[in-house]
């Protein structure tokens, strides 16, 4: 067992009036659930440290990773030993960037990453997990370009916690709520932390990875609002589109069920004649776990 609960469920309350929150260790070995016989996939939980957030001048100083096995039922049964490398960015690490990690320029000085043996794991896995895999895979498949084009999940993004009766997006709150804590704004620690939320049951009984990889699985598509008058910025906004500096236009992803909807919406309140379109309507690009979340 990983963590001294069998099913990783949260650890019940002495009373109804608190809470008990346990440090989280994550051990390798057999978890002691689901059907180990039956259990042919393959996770990868990940996660980087960099010196910022701009690809063009930051670097990779942190990459950790840990594999586990799971079942069809999204059981994770057996955990692999933790990964992980650090390596000098060639320039000092910023101040801000050393007080949240607690990486210095001396704990990074001459090292590096196994580029040969980062690639070899990453690619035995059948799904690569970040909590943030918007951010994570861009820097990971910059710095390891052979590792590019495996699948990929979010367990922040691509989990409706809030639905399941879990607060907000961030790690450790989340992790909190299900009643652990850890060390966080290390690579490694947090590896740990999203394998445990994995684990982690609804009240139906699922596992949130369960969730997880289901969701994964659905195509989806990425809507862009080209021609979209500035005008319709806070509507856009407000829907939840994002602004792409880049390709300067408004965009979203959307399930495939959701992808109607989404057309007959921009059709009334972005490229109506009221609305001053420059271009007669949307785009729009379909994206799988292969290429969800990639830098654009």
């Amino acid at each position: 067992m990983s963590n001294g609960k069998p099913n990783g469920s949260i650890p019940q309350s002495v009373t109804q009036d608190c809470r008990i929150l346990r440090r989280l260790e994550v051990r390798e070995g057999r978890t002691g659930e689901g059907n180990e016989v039956d259990a042919p996939f393959v996770g990868i939980a990940v996660d980087v440290e960099t010196t910022g957030l701009l690809h063009s001048a930051d670097r990779v100083i942190e990459l950790a990773l840990r594999r586990f096995r799971y079942d069809r039922n999204g059981v994770i049964t057996n955990i692999d030993i933790p990964y992980s490398w650090l390596e000098d960015p060639g320039r000092a690490i910023p101040p801000e960037i050393s007080r949240l990690t607690g990486l210095t320029d001396a704990d990074v000085k001459g090292q590096s990453i196994d580029d040969h043996e980062a690639i070899r794991l990453l690619s035995t896995g059948t799904l690569i997990i970040a909590h943030h895999s918007r951010f994570d895979r861009p820097w990971i498949e910059a710095r390891l370009p052979d590792a590019a084009g495996l699948a990929w999940a979010c367990s922040m993004e691509e989990i409706d916690w809030r639905a399941n009766g879990l607060e907000g997006g961030k790690l450790g709150f989340l992790l909190m709520q299900a009643g652990w804590f850890h060390e966080g704004h290390r690579a490694g620690a947090d590896v740990d932390a999203v394998i445990q939320l994995l684990r982690h049951r609804f009240d139906d009984g699922r596992t949130a990875l369960s969730a997880l990889v289901e969701r994964a699985a659905q195509p989806s598509w990425i809507i862009r609002a080209v021609g979209a008058d500035f005008g319709v910025k806070d509507l856009l906004r407000g829907r939840g589109y994002r602004w792409d500096a880049g390709r300067k236009v408004w965009w979203r992803e959307v399930v495939d069920r959701d992808r109607n909807p989404e057309e007959f919406w921009l059709a009334a309140n972005v490229y109506s004649a009221h609305a001053n379109p420059k271009a007669l309507g949307p785009t729009f690009e379909e994206v799988s776990a292969f290429t969800r979340f990639q830098a654009t």
